[in-house]
């Protein structure tokens, strides 16, 4: 037999209230109350971001991870205007995170973004996927820049990006969503990031980011050899 996590919350849940007991929510990383579903609304406002190329485009390649270099990216806010860029490869799941000691507008952004990625070896940055927040305005400059191709989820649709949600979430252990985070420097970010890139996974049978990570550009990125996906198994 078996259940959901949802499954289990629901039985947790307070019936009068539909919200945990205080006493069951400091055995919760993200310290949440409430559980609300996901449910798409259909948007009745035009896009904010000129030229998008929509998620529906992307290569099927990085839809089902078999090549490496498809990377997903959002912003983890802090106390505003405070914020950190996160992009994770989605083949490895390793994580690279991107100080903005100069906020959250679009230039700044597409300028430490860029100066990031290009640090990324070459085969390894093919495609980005982020949401439709206005610091991505500057998305076609970035792409020129960097040779990375920015793709956009549909409106109100995060679990297209979820490994990076999924990832801003265990960032929340180190990055205070109440707090300043930007008093937090690169190296300080970097040190976050080995953390996570260092923890093993299941999905890779106890291997971690760091380790696929680093197999996947010692194979060859650019190149049509095989690379490895979950389990550590070989696929064309």
């Amino acid at each position: 037999m078996r259940i959901s996590h949802e499954t289990i919350y629901l039985e947790l849940f307070l019936p009068s209230r539909k919200a945990l007991h205080a006493q069951s929510i400091r055995h919760l990383r993200t310290g949440r109350l409430m559980r609300h579903a996901n449910q798409a609304k259909a948007s009745t406002t035009p896009p904010r971001i000129k030229n998008m190329t929509l998620i529906a485009d992307r290569p099927f390649a990085a839809d089902d991870r078999t090549k490496p270099g498809n990377w997903e990216g959002d912003l983890v806010m802090g106390r505003r205007p405070s914020a950190v860029a996160t992009l994770v490869e989605r083949s490895s799941r390793y994580v690279r995170l991107v100080a903005l000691p100069h906020g959250i507008k679009a230039i700044p952004v597409r300028i430490a973004l860029a100066d990031d990625l290009n640090q990324i070896q070459d085969g390894m940055c093919r495609t980005l996927t982020w949401d439709r927040g206005r610091e991505m305005a500057d998305h076609v400059a970035l792409t020129e820049e960097t040779g990375c191709q920015v793709y956009f989820c549909d409106a109100r649709s995060p679990w297209q990006r979820g490994t990076n949600e999924n990832t801003n979430g265990l960032l929340r252990q180190y990055l205070d969503k109440n707090g300043d985070i930007s008093i937090h420097n690169q190296a300080a970010l970097n040190h976050f990031a080995e953390r996570l890139n260092g923890r093993p996974r299941a999905i890779f049978g106890g291997r971690t980011p760091s380790g696929m990570y680093a197999e996947m550009c010692g194979a060859g990125a650019s190149s049509d050899r095989p690379v490895f996906q979950q389990g550590g198994a070989r696929t064309a």
